[in-house]
């Protein structure tokens, strides 16, 4: 098996570098006239066994520049955060829906062989290999990336984990909460005379989806100087460790401790003139680094001015003014924020059980081309029979026998 799992990778390796018989492999060239709305990752698959939020969102923003994510999740059960709720809509988890647009689901139980037969030929076919398994778990049933390099070269596995493949913490299942408090995020986020405070989204996990998305982005133009693919190790606790930044940079260079600020900054100072003319004089708040060192008496004054007016009347106010403002909007502000409605930041699809939904849209845009048409989050199986026939050509002889042993699962339609 491995043999043929190694000639397929090969043709396919050779048709997405050099663009064999014309076909539309990742790095093929195109007539100018047909490079209008050519999306970077068309032509390019993912197989993507992650669960929960780091890696699904690393996936759906690589599906959403033209991917085809092809999402491996376990019979019965998939995804985690399927059963993550409330709220549902219908008998969908609004959790699962928000990060899995644009991908395609096949239930297969990976610790049977014959399933593990059928990732193999999956990464064979397929570009970049996306998992976030504790480190060994995938190596124990014949998946981790020394195997799938024996019979694909050519892919880019991207590991993402809590702490990192190797050292004393790596066997700990991540998680952002545990995450963020390890490294140091939650020490410096929530009131300044109150306790840390878990930040409202997972910022760990997003982030190190960020990181996740980036780095396989930087693996693929790597695959098209050099031919090879190549391990990617991503985690939450480094993810969150760089992002730290310049608190980080404070501690390493200065030796000074971080701590909580609230909704201030600690090394600016807001400084406004709101008719309190006798700041503008007062030596004390002359400069940033004045303001700082007097930022509680300074920061009172500035409150009890702001609290005589509604929050309404200091928009207009400062509307042209120069002065960095904004409301503190809860999500129904937020999603009829003119500016959110501008940037397109709510993405309409219909879901085959529940109809129509609505979820954060893409950050980013482009000028030569537009995302990828949302198609909805997938059910458990949906395309399982549709994979197995049209990516690794199975007949319906085969097919069936997978589907009876339970090797696999396929949704079916009610």
């Amino acid at each position: 098996m491995l043999a043929t799992l190694a000639r397929v990778a090969a043709v396919r390796r050779a048709r997405l570098l050099f663009g064999a018989g014309g076909g539309r492999g990742l790095w093929t060239g195109r007539p100018q006239s047909d490079t209008d709305n050519v999306k970077p990752l068309e032509g390019v698959k993912i197989l993507d066994l992650t669960r929960v939020l780091a890696g699904p969102f690393a996936t759906m923003n690589l599906g959403d520049l033209g991917a085809e994510v092809i999402k491996v999740e376990r019979p019965g059960a998939g995804d985690d955060t399927r059963t993550w709720g409330p709220p549902f809509v219908g008998t969908e988890s609004t959790y699962f829906l928000s990060v899995n647009r644009n991908k395609k689901s096949i239930a297969v139980n990976i610790k049977d062989p014959k399933g593990v037969k059928i990732i193999k030929e999956l990464a064979a076919v397929c570009d970049v290999f996306v998992e976030n398994y504790v480190p060994g778990k995938l190596s124990a049933v014949g998946l981790g990336y020394e195997d799938v390099d024996k019979i694909a070269p050519h892919i880019i596995y991207c590991s993402i984990t809590g702490y990192g493949q190797t050292g004393p913490l790596s066997q700990r299942a991540g998680y952002d909460a545990v995450a963020s408090a390890v490294s140091g995020l939650m020490h410096i986020t929530g009131p300044e005379d109150g306790d840390p405070v878990r930040p409202g989204v997972a910022m760990t996990d997003l982030a190190t989806g960020l990181y996740a998305y980036g780095a396989i982005m930087a693996g693929l133009i790597r695959r098209y100087k050099t031919g090879k693919g190549l391990f990617i190790d991503c985690n939450l606790l480094s993810s969150q460790v760089a992002c730290l930044t310049q608190v980080a940079a404070n501690y390493l260079i200065g030796q000074k401790e971080a701590k909580r600020w609230g909704t201030a900054h600690g090394s600016i100072v807001p400084y406004q003139i709101l008719n309190l003319p006798e700041l503008v004089d007062d030596s004390k708040y002359k400069t940033n680094h004045l303001r700082v060192q007097n930022r509680k008496e300074l920061i009172k004054i500035l409150s009890a001015r702001f609290e005589k007016e509604m929050t309404s009347k200091w928009l207009y106010l400062f509307e042209g003014s120069g002065v960095a403002y904004g409301p503190i909007n809860d999500m129904k502000n937020v999603f009829t924020e003119p500016q959110v409605l501008h940037n397109g930041l709510i993405m309409e699809m219909k879901h085959p059980t529940v109809g129509k939904i609505s979820v954060p849209g893409p950050a980013v845009r482009y000028s030569k081309f537009k995302m990828s048409e949302a198609r909805p989050p997938p059910l458990l199986g949906q395309h399982t029979t549709h994979i197995l026939k049209e990516v690794l050509g199975y007949d319906d002889k085969a097919v069936g026998e997978l589907l009876g042993a339970g090797v696999v699962t396929q949704h079916k339609a009610e």
